[in-house]
């Protein structure tokens, strides 16, 4: 059970309820109890709590109790101490309940914008498979009785069919190969290595950066919000965005801070947010609302980033859609000419 963890709408859900319990000044040994008793149903977030329940009953604190289950990132962990120690639980939870849920949102979008280009590359390499196996053939050997050789008659169109499917056949084959390798260096350790390659793919950069900079700033935001110091709160969400250029960005922004600089000027100057935005975060320091334009931000970034997955599959989808239209359509055109000049012979 240690070595699961739970995903981040099950992460949003324990937040979210916990918060509300908080709220209604419930204890926390008695709110873990109430979500075990709510629960009843097994699996990971069960064996967790049962782990908490203990814990908290021997006096031990939520984030403790969150650690010795095993089954929460450590991200919400270091989260919840924090509000812990600043007296600021309920809004840090009900912060990290929509951090992970925006998070939830976001890997849907992504899962489904890569799952859609896998089926549909199985799809023509299936119906490439099927024209080189059975329809090509098929007119070959009529052909062949019809007019003694392909290869001497005048119908040599289907040559070109055959050529044709051959070549989309193994573009088709590499793609998915590729897609299926990145998958899994994605998923292990080699992150850094597929990212270096789609970065190169305008499209896909931005929206690997506009992921960055979305998980930055809930984490800057939910760091504030639990009381954390300005540099420390930069310094702890930087670990957060999970793309180098940006973290890279973050860093210079650290060092700007440094030397007596605040957040805002700081990522002002260094350009971390488009600067209609870093104007939007001046003006909320300024004001003394920063933590509110940083939730403002927040949400319009993940708009951002919902836009460039839609407009990513927008691409993706008629592309694909045309390679299978064009492929069947060239080689089932390849085969039918022969066949046409006979019909005309004969009449």
């Amino acid at each position: 059970m240690r070595n699961k963890k739970l995903n981040d709408l099950g992460v949003s859900a324990f937040c979210e309820s916990m918060a509300m319990m908080v709220q209604s000044g419930i204890q926390m040994d008695e709110a873990v109890m109430l979500l075990m008793q709510e629960r009843g149903r097994g699996g990971i977030l069960e064996q967790g709590l049962a782990v908490m329940k203990e814990e908290t009953e021997q006096g031990r604190s939520l984030s403790a109790a969150m650690k010795a289950a095993g089954i929460f990132p450590e991200y919400a962990i270091k989260m919840v101490a924090a509000g812990e120690a600043t007296g600021r639980m309920e809004d840090v939870l009900f912060r990290l309940s929509r951090y992970y849920a925006d998070q939830s949102t976001i890997a849907g979008k992504l899962k489904n914008a890569v799952t859609y280009p896998a089926v549909m590359l199985l799809m023509i390499i299936a119906v490439l498979a099927v024209m080189l196996t059975m329809v090509l053939p098929a007119f070959t050997g009529v052909y062949d009785q019809l007019t003694g050789s392909l290869a001497a008659s005048s119908y040599s169109y289907i040559r070109w069919a055959y050529a044709f499917c051959w070549i989309a056949l193994g573009v088709m084959v590499v793609l998915a190969a590729a897609l299926i390798l990145g998958y899994v260096l994605w998923s292990g350790k080699r992150r850094q290595v597929v990212e270096r390659a789609i970065g190169r793919i305008p499209i896909c950069s931005s929206i690997l950066e506009s992921m960055g900079m979305f998980r930055f700033t809930a984490a800057l935001s939910t760091f504030l919000a639990s009381g954390e110091m300005q540099d420390t709160a930069v310094i702890e969400s930087m670990g957060m965005t999970d793309y180098k250029p940006v973290e890279e960005k973050v860093r210079r922004c650290v060092g700007h801070m440094e030397e007596g600089h605040s957040i805002a000027q700081a990522a002002y100057d260094e350009d971390l947010f488009e600067p209609v935005y870093g104007r939007m975060l001046l003006a909320g320091e300024r004001s003394g609302s920063l933590e509110q334009v940083l939730g403002r931000l927040n949400g319009l970034l993940e708009e951002h980033c919902m836009e460039l997955v839609d407009r990513l599959v927008g691409v993706v989808d008629p592309l694909l859609s045309g390679v299978l239209m064009l492929t069947v359509g060239v080689s089932l055109l390849s085969v039918m000419l022969p066949l046409i000049g006979m019909m005309n012979s004969i009449g």
